[in-house]
This record gives C-alpha cells, structure tokens and sequence, in this order.
C-alpha cells in the first residue's frame, strides 16, 4: 500500500484550484469550468482541509492567494501543462503542412493526385493554398510551393524541379472531328483561339506553321490556363497548355492533342522551400512524393495527333 505522504488530493479540486489561482475569483472560475460557483467553493475548502492550510484569503476585494497557494498554484500549473503535452504527445496529432501551389497546377494535377498521397503519408495533414501569388515563406505559414520559373528563386531557398514545361495544343476529339484536322491551315481557320496569361500562341504558331502562320477563328482570352483548358474541353477552341498539366485529359479521351508541334519552355515547374524549413521531415516526404508523382506522369498513347497512325511498335 502506498504511503498517506505519497497520496494525491482529488484532481478535480487541484485542477479548479489552478484555475481559481489565475482569476482569484469564484464566480470567473466556476465560468471557465462550467460548475456552479458553490461547486468551485466547496472543492477548494475540500482541498485546502486534505492540506492543512489556507491557500487562499477571503479579502472583501476578492480572493488573495496565501504565500503557500501561490507556490503550490505554479508547481501544480506546470504538472497540468505536463499532462497535457503527454496526451498531445500520446495522441500524435497530424503534422500539418501548407503547399502553395498556381490554381491550374492544384486543379489539373495535384488534387486528382491527393488521395494517394494522403493514402501514403496518412499522418501529414496536407493543405492546398492554390494561388498565382509569390508565397512569403516567413509570413504566409507556407512550408513548400510549386512554382513556374528558373533557379535560383530567392536567398535561402531550395528549389527541386518538378517537371520540365512543354507547350502543346488541344481541343475536344469531338471539335476536331467537327472542324477538321487544325494541322490544314484551310480547317484551321475555323477554329477560335483560348488564350491564357502566358500567351504563347504566336511563338506556338510560328512553330506549329514555319511557313507562315494561317488566319486563325476568333480569339477568347483567360486569365487561368485551368480556365482556357476547361473551355477547350468543352468543346469552345484550342488551347494551348503544358503537356505535363493535360495528361491525364489526353490519356482520358476528354482532349486531344490539335497539332503536332511542341514548345519547350525554359521555365519548368520547381518545388521551393527555405533551407532550413520549420517541419523538415513533412516536408522532405511532401518533396519526394511530389517527384515520384511527377515522374510517372508520362505521356499517354491517346496524345497522339489526331489523324495520325498509331505507333505498330505499340500495337
């Protein structure tokens, strides 16, 4: 049997006493508690008698901690901010993480990807910022974010790439049956034109018709690629987007790619994150799953050129 100097008074009068000693008032205590404040008087006499002394003085102002009150208030403080960080400890709550990402990367690629990062990292509570915005890792509670651009990115910072940037363009299989092939500058005039912020359609075309570019349809302009893409699904023109973000649309049959030609662009999609990062273990396991994600993103045997024969080799 343990000692009578071993035994512990009642924890609910120890935790309404520490309670008590940081508002030095009944009525405020019995609030914070949800008792009644003859509930929150009745355990500190209680308390104080398995004590043998006075822990507080009734004074017609209010409560005024005795010089054993307030010593015992401190030490019983730091034992209760110890239990709680053992059941915080216990709990293992999920690390969180903020990825800031362009709103046509979050749309396009990563969030049809987050079931199976949440599958493989379950204790990582991911959360998506989708902005076209410079993230401020000192001030935005950014951890990592995904970028357009080139090295270096700023002082302080890792930048891994992601994927490289290839320009191509698309349209519904169902536009280009309609229309014909956009390869014919005769057909291609029948088409209208989504443009995006990047605006790369007259390099595109200088590329796509080295002979001269063709009159084109009219001309419908996005400030979002995600947006040109969504209207070029839908059936409203060609769009131009990275192979890397139309993908799985192409591999899905939702889009087709228009024209054969390609434009590498010299900016690529680029992890960023400081060099001495705040949860370096989240992320690390964020930056590896994103580049294993990205390197199985290869292109599909639907992107093929429409018209053009499939590759024999591919049966």
């Amino acid at each position: 049997m343990p000692s009578s100097s071993r035994r512990l008074p009642p924890l609910n009068g120890l935790r309404v006493f520490e309670v008590v000693s940081r508002h030095l008032n009944f009525r405020l205590a019995a609030e914070e508690i949800g008792v009644t404040q003859g509930a929150v008087a009745q355990l500190i006499r209680g308390l104080e008698a398995e004590l043998g002394l006075k822990l507080f003085l009734r004074r017609a102002h209010g409560l005024e901690p005795t010089e054993a009150g307030q010593q015992y208030a401190a030490k019983i403080r730091r034992a209760f901010e110890l239990i709680a960080e053992a059941t915080r400890e216990l709990r293992a709550e999920p690390q969180r993480l903020t990825i800031s990402v362009t709103p046509s990367l979050a749309s396009r690629w990563l969030i049809p990807r987050l079931p199976a990062f949440t599958a493989a990292h379950p204790a990582i509570d991911l959360r998506i910022v989708a902005t076209d915005r410079l993230s401020n890792f000192e001030t935005d509670d950014v951890d990592l974010a995904v970028r357009l651009g080139q090295p270096p990115f700023g002082p302080g910072l890792n930048a891994e790439l992601l994927h490289e940037q290839t320009i191509i363009a698309i349209g519904s299989p169902l536009l280009i049956e309609k229309l014909g092939e956009p390869g014919d500058p005769r057909h291609f005039a029948r088409y209208p034109l989504l443009h995006d912020a990047h605006d790369f359609w007259p390099s595109f075309l200088g590329t796509a018709f080295p002979g001269g570019t063709p009159a084109s349809g009219q001309n419908v302009r996005f400030n979002q690629t995600s947006l040109a893409v969504e209207a070029a699904i839908a059936g409203q023109g060609l769009a131009l987007a990275s192979l890397f973000l139309v993908a799985d649309d192409i591999a899905s049959g939702r889009l087709a790619r228009a024209l054969p030609a390609e434009l590498p662009v010299e900016a690529g999609f680029h992890i960023v994150f400081p060099r001495k990062p705040r949860h370096p273990g989240p992320v690390e396991a964020v930056c590896r799953w994103l580049i294993e994600a990205a390197a199985g993103n290869s292109p599909a045997r639907s992107d093929r050129t429409p018209g053009s024969q499939p590759d024999a080799r591919n049966g």
